[in-house]
């Protein structure tokens, strides 16, 4: 009974996860690419690219899922009256956060919630950066078990916390209308993408879901070592199986599938293990510091976060950074740059994590 009761207060969250994983793995099958069906940092890279904030030409591209959630959390937040702007804890430091998170998220190739996706599509590579995730998040919890603060949010205006829904609205409409100073790959991953109006529909469905659920790929973790709190977890663990589930049922693991198990030859991926840990062990360091994965600082914008909004920046000027400097991985590894990037990212982290405490 004890198991059954605990289940059935964690059905939501269940149910939640497991949806975003049908959904994240077919959005392979209906044109996204291969293990990226649903990466909030890849697809804000593609966004800081259609902007023409970096030149790497086949990652540009206006995806649809980013407006979809965060203006599908801003309309469930209205509907449930938990639209609350408010902001201002340490915006600098949130914004370099951000940065960093995208930097390690780029030297891996992806950001938790791929990471999982790309272990239910057989990308072994998947285990060395979960453990550098793990990794990350207990050296974060550390700095909060020590009072690491980066000081309480303040309400704010109702019309600083429209601003970020006010800016997605702004990119979905450049999407639609797609100027001609909007750029979009002709190959490449930014050329691999689902019709727009349909990953409107999903991204703002699963906006729906992170509001109402709380969803978090490090929050989850971050809870479970922290307090033994296991309900953002099981999420996480539902959504793995339903997309590994649905990889199977879907064919893409046959024999002329788009997946196989194993660490070579996997899609968008590299296999310098070292760095896969690091680069996603300084996500998950970031993360815990801040609060959230690029996934719920997304949602929480929607609800009138502006911190979580000054944190999305981040992730936009980080991807930036990160191909204008050769600092992104590519499918044959890292360079002198992302190493450098990453040691002065962990530095950062560590920096803030002892001195950044509760007076």
């Amino acid at each position: 009974m004890g198991i059954i009761n605990s289940l059935m207060s964690k059905k939501w969250i269940i149910l939640g996860g497991a949806v975003f994983g049908v959904l994240a793995a077919l959005a392979v099958n209906w044109g996204n690419p291969a293990n990226m069906g649903i990466c909030s940092a890849c697809f804000l890279r593609d966004i800081s690219g259609g902007l023409g904030f970096h030149q790497a030409s086949v990652v540009q591209y206006l995806r649809p899922e980013i407006m979809g959630f965060t203006l599908g959390a801003f309309v469930v937040a209205l509907a449930f009256r938990e639209w609350r702007p408010r902001g201002g804890s340490s915006p600098i430091i949130r914004f370099v956060l951000g940065m960093c998170m995208m930097i390690g998220a780029l030297v891996f190739l992806g950001c938790p919630l791929r990471m999982l996706l790309r272990l239910a599509g057989g990308d072994l590579n998947g285990l060395t950066a979960f453990a550098g995730l793990i990794f990350g998040i207990f050296i974060g919890i550390f700095f909060l078990r020590r009072g690491f603060n980066l000081g309480r949010a303040k309400p704010m205006s109702n019309t600083a916390g429209a601003i970020m829904p006010g800016m997605m609205v702004v990119l979905l409409v450049l999407a639609i209308a797609a100027p001609a100073f909007i750029l979009k790959s002709e190959s490449g991953p930014g050329s691999m993408a689902m019709p727009l109006f349909a990953a409107l529909g999903i991204g703002a469905f699963l906006g729906f879901i992170g509001q109402r659920t709380r969803f978090c790929s490090v929050g989850g973790w971050r809870d479970m070592f922290l307090v033994r709190d296991f309900y953002l977890g099981s999420g996480l663990i539902a959504l793995l199986i339903a997309a590994l589930a649905t990889n199977y049922i879907a064919g893409n693991f046959a024999a002329d599938g788009i997946y196989h198990w194993g660490f070579t030859g996997q899609p968008i991926a590299h296999t310098d293990h070292l760095w896969n840990f690091l680069g996603m062990g300084l996500v998950g360091i970031a993360a815990t510091q801040i609060g959230g994965c690029p996934f719920r600082n997304l949602i929480l914008a929607g609800e009138g976060d502006t911190d979580a909004g000054v944190t999305i920046l981040g992730l936009i000027a980080g991807a930036a950074i990160a191909h204008n400097f050769a600092i992104a991985a590519g499918p044959s590894g890292i360079n002198t740059w992302s190493i450098a990037a990453v040691a002065a990212g962990w530095a950062f982290c560590l920096i803030i994590g002892f001195t950044m405490r509760k007076a």
